[in-house]
Protein backbone atom coordinates (compact mmCIF):
# COMPACT_ATOMS: atom_id res chain seq x y z
CA UNK A 1 0.00 0.00 0.00
CA UNK A 2 0.77 3.21 -0.81
CA UNK A 3 0.93 5.92 2.08
CA UNK A 4 0.60 9.44 2.69
CA UNK A 5 4.26 9.46 3.88
CA UNK A 6 4.97 7.60 0.12
CA UNK A 7 3.49 10.15 -1.29
CA UNK A 8 5.27 13.21 0.06
CA UNK A 9 8.71 11.52 0.22
CA UNK A 10 7.94 10.92 -4.02
CA UNK A 11 7.25 14.54 -4.08
CA UNK A 12 10.15 15.87 -2.40
CA UNK A 13 12.03 14.23 -4.48
CA UNK A 14 10.81 15.20 -7.91
CA UNK A 15 10.46 18.91 -6.39
CA UNK A 16 14.27 17.96 -5.84
CA UNK A 17 14.99 16.49 -9.19
CA UNK A 18 13.03 19.62 -10.94
CA UNK A 19 15.49 22.25 -9.14
CA UNK A 20 18.13 20.09 -10.09
CA UNK A 21 17.05 20.27 -13.52
CA UNK A 22 15.97 23.96 -13.26
CA UNK A 23 19.45 24.83 -11.73
CA UNK A 24 21.60 22.82 -14.61
CA UNK A 25 19.77 24.50 -16.94
CA UNK A 26 20.52 27.83 -15.77
CA UNK A 27 24.12 26.90 -15.36
CA UNK A 28 24.19 25.79 -19.52
CA UNK A 29 23.34 29.07 -20.37
CA UNK A 30 25.90 32.35 -20.34
CA UNK A 31 25.12 34.33 -17.75
CA UNK A 32 22.85 37.33 -18.84
CA UNK A 33 24.31 39.64 -15.83
CA UNK A 34 27.85 41.22 -16.96
CA UNK A 35 30.75 39.33 -15.53
CA UNK A 36 33.80 41.86 -14.02
CA UNK A 37 37.27 39.95 -14.33
CA UNK A 38 39.50 42.77 -11.69
CA UNK A 39 43.03 42.78 -12.54
CA UNK A 40 45.58 44.68 -10.39
CA UNK A 41 47.80 46.69 -12.82
CA UNK A 42 47.03 49.43 -15.08
CA UNK A 43 46.88 48.04 -18.68
CA UNK A 44 49.50 46.01 -20.26
CA UNK A 45 50.94 42.60 -20.43
CA UNK A 46 48.50 41.35 -17.56
CA UNK A 47 45.20 42.71 -18.70
CA UNK A 48 46.00 41.58 -22.49
CA UNK A 49 46.56 38.08 -20.90
CA UNK A 50 43.55 38.53 -19.20
CA UNK A 51 41.89 40.01 -22.05
CA UNK A 52 42.50 37.02 -24.58
CA UNK A 53 41.06 34.62 -22.23
CA UNK A 54 38.00 36.39 -21.81
CA UNK A 55 37.62 36.55 -25.65
CA UNK A 56 36.63 32.89 -25.63
CA UNK A 57 34.54 32.96 -22.78
CA UNK A 58 31.38 33.14 -24.01
CA UNK A 59 29.94 30.09 -22.99
CA UNK A 60 30.29 31.31 -19.72
CA UNK A 61 28.72 34.87 -20.00
CA UNK A 62 26.99 37.17 -22.58
CA UNK A 63 29.05 39.91 -21.86
CA UNK A 64 32.62 40.20 -20.25
CA UNK A 65 34.31 42.75 -19.05
CA UNK A 66 37.95 43.46 -17.57
CA UNK A 67 39.06 46.26 -15.32
CA UNK A 68 42.72 47.26 -14.26
CA UNK A 69 42.07 48.32 -10.53
CA UNK A 70 45.66 49.29 -10.05
CA UNK A 71 47.20 50.53 -7.00
CA UNK A 72 49.12 49.24 -3.44
CA UNK A 73 50.63 46.46 -5.54
CA UNK A 74 47.89 45.29 -6.89
CA UNK A 75 45.95 44.83 -3.38
CA UNK A 76 43.18 47.48 -4.25
CA UNK A 77 41.94 44.59 -7.11
CA UNK A 78 42.35 42.09 -4.59
CA UNK A 79 40.29 43.68 -1.86
CA UNK A 80 37.34 44.37 -4.23
CA UNK A 81 37.35 40.92 -5.77
CA UNK A 82 37.52 39.66 -2.14
CA UNK A 83 34.09 41.85 -1.43
CA UNK A 84 32.54 41.25 -4.24
CA UNK A 85 29.06 39.52 -5.19
CA UNK A 86 29.94 35.84 -4.81
CA UNK A 87 27.60 34.64 -7.97
CA UNK A 88 30.55 34.25 -10.22
CA UNK A 89 29.83 37.61 -11.84
CA UNK A 90 32.91 38.82 -10.48
CA UNK A 91 36.74 37.30 -10.33
CA UNK A 92 40.33 38.25 -9.83
CA UNK A 93 43.00 37.63 -12.88
CA UNK A 94 46.42 37.72 -10.84
CA UNK A 95 49.78 36.38 -10.41
CA UNK A 96 49.92 33.40 -7.72
CA UNK A 97 52.56 35.65 -5.75
CA UNK A 98 49.37 37.67 -4.91
CA UNK A 99 47.94 34.67 -2.51
CA UNK A 100 51.03 32.87 -1.64
CA UNK A 101 53.63 35.73 -1.73
CA UNK A 102 52.24 38.60 -0.42
CA UNK A 103 51.15 37.16 2.86
CA UNK A 104 55.05 37.47 3.38
CA UNK A 105 56.23 40.62 2.90
CA UNK A 106 53.59 43.35 3.97
CA UNK A 107 52.64 43.48 7.69
CA UNK A 108 48.72 44.11 6.59
CA UNK A 109 46.54 42.51 4.15
CA UNK A 110 42.79 43.25 4.31
CA UNK A 111 42.64 39.63 2.81
CA UNK A 112 43.87 36.19 3.48
CA UNK A 113 43.86 32.99 0.51
CA UNK A 114 40.91 31.33 2.19
CA UNK A 115 38.97 34.18 1.15
CA UNK A 116 38.91 33.12 -2.46
CA UNK A 117 38.37 30.01 -4.26
CA UNK A 118 41.12 29.09 -6.78
CA UNK A 119 39.31 28.52 -9.94
CA UNK A 120 42.00 27.79 -12.99
CA UNK A 121 45.65 28.59 -14.18
CA UNK A 122 45.67 29.41 -17.26
CA UNK A 123 49.42 30.46 -18.16
CA UNK A 124 52.87 30.62 -16.65
CA UNK A 125 56.10 32.21 -17.84
CA UNK A 126 60.18 32.32 -16.15
CA UNK A 127 61.67 35.22 -15.35
CA UNK A 128 64.75 36.01 -17.62
CA UNK A 129 68.23 37.43 -16.47
CA UNK A 130 69.89 40.10 -18.66
CA UNK A 131 72.48 42.70 -19.24
CA UNK A 132 72.90 45.47 -21.22
CA UNK A 133 75.64 47.76 -22.20
CA UNK A 134 77.18 47.91 -18.97
CA UNK A 135 78.44 44.78 -19.16
CA UNK A 136 81.36 43.75 -21.47
CA UNK A 137 80.19 42.33 -24.53
CA UNK A 138 82.71 39.31 -23.55
CA UNK A 139 80.29 38.75 -20.64
CA UNK A 140 78.08 36.00 -22.22
CA UNK A 141 77.58 33.43 -19.36
CA UNK A 142 75.92 33.41 -15.46
CA UNK A 143 79.54 32.25 -14.27
CA UNK A 144 81.10 35.22 -16.40
CA UNK A 145 79.06 37.94 -15.08
CA UNK A 146 79.31 36.59 -11.69
CA UNK A 147 83.15 37.00 -11.93
CA UNK A 148 82.57 40.42 -13.31
CA UNK A 149 80.43 41.69 -10.65
CA UNK A 150 82.59 39.94 -7.98
CA UNK A 151 85.63 42.14 -9.68
CA UNK A 152 82.75 45.53 -10.31
CA UNK A 153 81.12 45.31 -6.57
CA UNK A 154 80.11 49.41 -7.13
CA UNK A 155 78.51 48.26 -10.57
CA UNK A 156 76.54 44.82 -9.83
CA UNK A 157 73.12 46.06 -9.59
CA UNK A 158 69.91 44.61 -10.74
CA UNK A 159 66.56 46.52 -11.71
CA UNK A 160 63.16 44.70 -11.20
CA UNK A 161 59.72 45.96 -11.11
CA UNK A 162 59.52 46.89 -7.11
CA UNK A 163 60.80 45.82 -4.03
CA UNK A 164 59.06 43.26 -2.14
CA UNK A 165 58.42 41.36 -5.60
CA UNK A 166 59.42 37.55 -6.25
CA UNK A 167 61.75 39.27 -8.88
CA UNK A 168 63.65 41.27 -6.42
CA UNK A 169 64.23 38.16 -3.98
CA UNK A 170 65.55 35.71 -6.94
CA UNK A 171 67.98 38.80 -7.65
CA UNK A 172 68.66 39.11 -3.86
CA UNK A 173 69.40 35.45 -3.84
CA UNK A 174 71.49 35.32 -6.60
CA UNK A 175 73.51 37.20 -5.23
CA UNK A 176 73.51 35.53 -2.06
CA UNK A 177 74.30 32.11 -3.55
CA UNK A 178 77.19 33.48 -5.46
CA UNK A 179 78.93 35.22 -2.74
CA UNK A 180 78.53 39.08 -3.92
CA UNK A 181 76.60 42.57 -3.17
CA UNK A 182 73.99 42.63 -5.84
CA UNK A 183 72.34 46.02 -5.57
CA UNK A 184 68.58 46.35 -5.87
CA UNK A 185 67.38 49.07 -8.26
CA UNK A 186 63.15 49.21 -7.93
CA UNK A 187 61.55 50.50 -10.56
CA UNK A 188 57.55 51.09 -11.84
CA UNK A 189 56.39 49.13 -15.20
CA UNK A 190 59.14 48.33 -17.74
CA UNK A 191 61.19 51.31 -16.45
CA UNK A 192 63.79 48.81 -15.52
CA UNK A 193 64.38 47.61 -18.90
CA UNK A 194 64.74 51.18 -20.32
CA UNK A 195 67.48 51.97 -17.83
CA UNK A 196 69.05 48.81 -18.60
CA UNK A 197 68.90 49.09 -22.57
CA UNK A 198 70.73 52.73 -21.43
CA UNK A 199 73.29 50.98 -19.22
CA UNK A 200 72.06 53.19 -16.52
CA UNK A 201 71.98 49.58 -14.43
CA UNK A 202 74.07 46.22 -15.01
CA UNK A 203 71.30 43.52 -15.31
CA UNK A 204 67.22 42.99 -14.63
CA UNK A 205 65.61 40.64 -13.48
CA UNK A 206 62.18 40.81 -14.77
CA UNK A 207 59.27 38.51 -17.22
CA UNK A 208 60.89 37.64 -20.45
CA UNK A 209 58.07 39.52 -22.74
CA UNK A 210 59.86 42.83 -20.86
CA UNK A 211 62.79 42.48 -22.35
CA UNK A 212 62.22 39.46 -25.41
CA UNK A 213 62.39 41.91 -28.24
CA UNK A 214 65.55 43.57 -27.14
CA UNK A 215 67.12 40.20 -26.36
CA UNK A 216 66.21 39.15 -29.92
CA UNK A 217 67.59 42.33 -31.27
CA UNK A 218 70.89 42.03 -29.78
CA UNK A 219 70.39 44.96 -27.63
CA UNK A 220 70.22 42.79 -24.54
CA UNK A 221 71.64 39.75 -23.48
CA UNK A 222 69.94 36.87 -21.81
CA UNK A 223 72.16 35.00 -19.43
CA UNK A 224 69.66 32.75 -17.84
CA UNK A 225 65.65 31.52 -17.37
CA UNK A 226 64.04 30.36 -14.57
CA UNK A 227 62.15 28.00 -15.50
CA UNK A 228 62.63 24.00 -14.73
CA UNK A 229 63.30 23.75 -18.68
CA UNK A 230 64.51 26.04 -21.00
CA UNK A 231 62.07 28.53 -22.59
CA UNK A 232 61.14 27.90 -26.26
CA UNK A 233 60.68 31.39 -27.05
CA UNK A 234 64.58 31.97 -26.02
CA UNK A 235 65.94 28.22 -26.67
CA UNK A 236 69.68 29.19 -26.75
CA UNK A 237 69.52 30.46 -23.12
CA UNK A 238 70.10 27.65 -20.15
CA UNK A 239 68.18 27.96 -17.45
CA UNK A 240 69.41 28.85 -13.68
CA UNK A 241 70.00 24.77 -13.22
CA UNK A 242 72.22 24.68 -15.89
CA UNK A 243 74.08 27.39 -14.89
CA UNK A 244 74.48 25.90 -10.90
CA UNK A 245 71.75 27.50 -9.31
CA UNK A 246 69.34 25.34 -8.89
CA UNK A 247 67.67 27.31 -5.65
CA UNK A 248 66.41 30.42 -8.53
CA UNK A 249 64.51 28.14 -10.05
CA UNK A 250 60.98 29.49 -10.28
CA UNK A 251 57.74 30.10 -12.38
CA UNK A 252 54.98 32.93 -12.31
CA UNK A 253 51.59 31.64 -12.88
CA UNK A 254 48.81 33.54 -13.70
CA UNK A 255 45.42 32.21 -12.75
CA UNK A 256 41.81 33.48 -11.68
CA UNK A 257 39.70 33.41 -8.77
CA UNK A 258 36.41 34.11 -7.19
CA UNK A 259 35.17 35.34 -3.78
CA UNK A 260 35.23 31.47 -1.37
CA UNK A 261 31.37 31.69 -0.98
CA UNK A 262 30.67 30.97 -4.73
CA UNK A 263 28.68 27.93 -5.19
CA UNK A 264 30.68 24.88 -6.55
CA UNK A 265 28.62 24.55 -9.76
CA UNK A 266 29.59 28.25 -10.84
CA UNK A 267 33.22 27.46 -9.72
CA UNK A 268 33.27 24.61 -12.21
CA UNK A 269 31.02 26.11 -15.14
CA UNK A 270 34.16 28.56 -15.19
CA UNK A 271 36.37 26.77 -14.95
CA UNK A 272 35.28 24.67 -17.83
CA UNK A 273 34.66 27.85 -19.77
CA UNK A 274 38.14 28.83 -18.91
CA UNK A 275 39.66 25.11 -19.98
CA UNK A 276 37.64 25.89 -23.22
CA UNK A 277 39.46 28.78 -24.22
CA UNK A 278 42.51 27.83 -23.46
CA UNK A 279 42.12 25.33 -26.43
CA UNK A 280 41.65 27.41 -28.90
CA UNK A 281 43.88 28.43 -31.67
CA UNK A 282 43.42 32.33 -30.90
CA UNK A 283 44.65 32.23 -27.20
CA UNK A 284 47.17 29.59 -28.28
CA UNK A 285 48.57 32.42 -30.42
CA UNK A 286 48.20 35.39 -28.23
CA UNK A 287 49.57 33.55 -25.75
CA UNK A 288 52.76 33.05 -27.80
CA UNK A 289 52.76 36.62 -28.89
CA UNK A 290 52.75 37.36 -25.64
CA UNK A 291 55.70 35.62 -24.71
CA UNK A 292 53.90 32.94 -21.69
CA UNK A 293 52.86 29.51 -22.55
CA UNK A 294 49.79 28.10 -21.48
CA UNK A 295 50.01 25.73 -18.30
CA UNK A 296 46.75 24.66 -16.43
CA UNK A 297 46.84 22.90 -12.95
CA UNK A 298 43.85 20.77 -11.98
CA UNK A 299 41.99 22.27 -9.17
CA UNK A 300 42.49 19.56 -6.88
CA UNK A 301 45.86 20.51 -7.11
CA UNK A 302 45.53 24.80 -7.54
CA UNK A 303 44.94 24.88 -3.65
CA UNK A 304 47.88 22.71 -3.18
CA UNK A 305 50.29 24.59 -5.54
CA UNK A 306 49.77 27.73 -3.47
CA UNK A 307 50.35 26.43 -0.03
CA UNK A 308 53.61 24.79 -0.97
CA UNK A 309 55.03 28.06 -2.71
CA UNK A 310 53.48 29.65 0.32
CA UNK A 311 55.88 27.94 2.21
CA UNK A 312 59.03 28.23 -0.38
CA UNK A 313 58.87 32.17 -0.39
CA UNK A 314 58.52 32.32 3.74
CA UNK A 315 61.72 30.46 4.15
CA UNK A 316 63.27 32.93 1.39
CA UNK A 317 61.58 35.83 2.82
CA UNK A 318 63.30 35.14 6.10
CA UNK A 319 66.41 34.36 4.83
CA UNK A 320 67.05 37.53 2.90
CA UNK A 321 66.10 39.87 6.48
CA UNK A 322 63.13 41.39 4.37
CA UNK A 323 61.37 43.31 7.15
CA UNK A 324 57.91 43.51 5.58
CA UNK A 325 55.98 46.82 4.85
CA UNK A 326 52.66 48.02 4.91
Amino acid sequence: MITRRDLMIASAACGAISASCLVSRALAKPLSKTVHILTGFTPGFQDALARLVAGQMSSYAETIVVESRPGAGGRIAVEAAKSADADGSAMLFAPLGFMMFFPHVYKTLRYQPRDFTPVSTVASTPTLLTVGPMVPAEIKTLADFVAWCRANPKLATFGTPGAGTTLHFLGTMLGRSAGFDFLHVPYQGGGAIQDLAKGVIAAAVMPIGSSLGLVQSGDLRALATTGPRRCPFVPAVPTVREAGYPSLEDLTWFAFFVPARTPTPIVEKLNAAIQAALRTDEVRAGMAKLAVEPDVIAMEDFARLIASESDRWKTIVQATGFVPTD
